[in-house]
């Protein structure tokens, strides 16, 4: 699949597929996310290619090159959760077409997926060199003096996967629905 991704390729998604990325895709944790509030709201520029895009809840390690060019070490993905609350904002404010992590997100962040078409892809936790591989080429960073793993990075994205739709655009959940298989009558 190759990003940037139209609401129509997303909404086009079914849970439970498997997906590859090729295409351009950013970080973004806690502090990433905060700082984008807050330049947007306060009218400040942001990085135009946080809208749309698909973002990838990780705190990648990265090298310098002599050449000041960056390298990706490991990449895995971050527990979503952890988003909860500043999600479904984000979303609804920058028109995110795709999450990936680690987890899923709450029943706000999908109401917000289902809003605006975005979907949740799983990446395997634990497997931070494989998917780092797929990381193809650094092409740049925003706000490093948040420290690297809460900084905003730029990867163009070869084969980037596996990925699972695990929420999808019209408020499907795999996570809600093993929950409520567990549930015993």
């Amino acid at each position: 699949m190759d990003a940037p991704l139209s609401e129509e390729t997303v909404r086009s998604l079914e849970l439970g597929e498997t997906v590859y990325l090729n295409g351009p895709v950013i970080t973004g944790r806690d502090e990433m996310h905060i700082r984008a509030m807050e330049y947007l709201e306060s009218g400040k520029d942001v990085p135009a290619d946080i809208s749309g895009s698909v973002l990838f809840h990780c705190g990648p390690i990265m090298m310098q090159r002599e050449d000041g060019s960056w390298s990706v070490v490991a990449a895995g993905p971050t527990t979503s959760a952890r988003m909860n609350k500043l999600e479904p904002g984000f979303i609804r404010s920058f028109k995110i077409r795709a999450i990936i992590g680690k987890g899923g997100m709450s029943k706000d962040a999908l109401e917000a997926m289902k809003e605006v078409g975005c979907v949740y892809l799983a990446a395997t936790g634990g497997a931070a060199i494989s998917l780092a591989e797929g990381l193809n080429r650094c092409t740049g960073s925003e706000w490093l003096d948040l420290g690297m793993a809460e900084a905003m990075w730029r990867f163009d994205t070869q084969k980037f996967g596996p990925l699972i739709v695990a929420m999808d655009s019209k408020g499907n959940s795999l996570y809600e629905n093993v929950a409520s298989s567990l549930v015993r009558p």
